[in-house]
Formats: C-alpha cells, sequence, structure tokens
C-alpha cells in the first residue's frame, strides 16, 4: 500500500487497497469525499451502461410507434459528445436533468451530516441487509457496488470511443461480434 491512509480508518473502507500513487488522499475526509463521488459516478455509469445498447436497440422502433422523431446520432449511434446528436436533444431536458441531479445531490449532501458510512443513502427497499449478519452483507454489497462501478465507468469509455473510432454503433458491434462467435 503507497497511500498514508493504508493504516487506522482509511483501511476499513471497503475497496481501499492503499493505491494512491499521486497521494490526493490527504486526509480521511478527503478519502470519503473522493470515494462519495467514486460511487456516485459508478452508479450513474452502471445505468449508462444498460441504457447506452439499449437506447441504440430501442429507440428507433418506439420512437416510431410513439410518433415522435429518432433522436439517435448519425448512423443509428446513441448521442453523445463524440458522435454528435445532443442538438436534437431540448435544451429543457438538459435543464430537467441538471434540476433534478442537483436537488438529488443536495438531499444526499444533507444526509452527509448525518453518521452514515459513504455511499450509503439507507435504500434498501428489498431488505437485502437486514436481519443476521447485516454489517457483512453491507461490506460485500458495498464491494460489489464500487468494483462493478468502476468496470461500468470503464464501458461507457470503451462505448465512447468504440463509436468514435469505428463509426458503428455499440449495439451493432456486439451484434456482430456475438454472431461470428
Amino acid at each position: 500500500p503507497t497511500s498514508a491512509l493504508a493504516d487506522g480508518e482509511g483501511s476499513l473502507l471497503v475497496g481501499n487497497s492503499g493505491f494512491d500513487p499521486l497521494n490526493f488522499a490527504t486526509s480521511l475526509v478527503a478519502v470519503n469525499s473522493y470515494r462519495e463521488a467514486e460511487i456516485k459516478h459508478g452508479r450513474l455509469a452502471m445505468l449508462a451502461a444498460v441504457g447506452w445498447p439499449v437506447a441504440e436497440l430501442l429507440h428507433p422502433s418506439l420512437a416510431k410507434a410513439m410518433g415522435a422523431p429518432d433522436l439517435l446520432a448519425a448512423g443509428a449511434k446513441a448521442p453523445s459528445v463524440l458522435n454528435g446528436g445532443l442538438e436534437k436533444i431540448s435544451p429543457l431536458f438538459f435543464a430537467g436533468v441538471f434540476v433534478f441531479g442537483a436537488v438529488i445531490d443536495n438531499a444526499i449532501q444533507n444526509k452527509l451530516e448525518q453518521n452514515r458510512q459513504v455511499g450509503d443513502l439507507g435504500f434498501d427497499p428489498l431488505g437485502f441487509c437486514s436481519g443476521a449478519n447485516a454489517d457483512d452483507k453491507k461490506r460485500d454489497y458495498a464491494l460489489k457496488e464500487l468494483k462493478n462501478g468502476r468496470l461500468a465507468m470503464l464501458a461507457i469509455t470503451g462505448f465512447a470511443a468504440q463509436e468514435f473510432v469505428t463509426k458503428i454503433p455499440v449495439i451493432e458491434g456486439i451484434v456482430a461480434k456475438t454472431l461470428a462467435t
């Protein structure tokens, strides 16, 4: 471990291996802030990793069935900064997403004042982390969420790079690869 926080309270964080080659982790408060951001981005990336190919697959037929315009970028690719196509989406949508995100983030920041684990918003409607060994289950699920979030962030980066380089939609690449095997 190279981080100054590899020992003590920092070592108790789920998924902490002490990897911090640039020494950003100067205190436990900084590590908690970075971890909160990592979990937040991981959750968004997990949604996007599913949403990107599903949008490319289902959007054209759903838009046609509803009589709405097709909002995919040229070549049936998901709209993105690299692909273009963002100009087809109403600025009101982006404003709404921004306001919704700000409200949620504000609610989360208010919860940060309370005594809680980083990333734990107390949302468990199906009771997966209740009963005997609840703390062990929470740590296990937190580690799984962290690792899957990291993988999803890489996947989204790969989706964007693949569409930019190959100029074909992600879903076409997946289908072509699946049929080739």
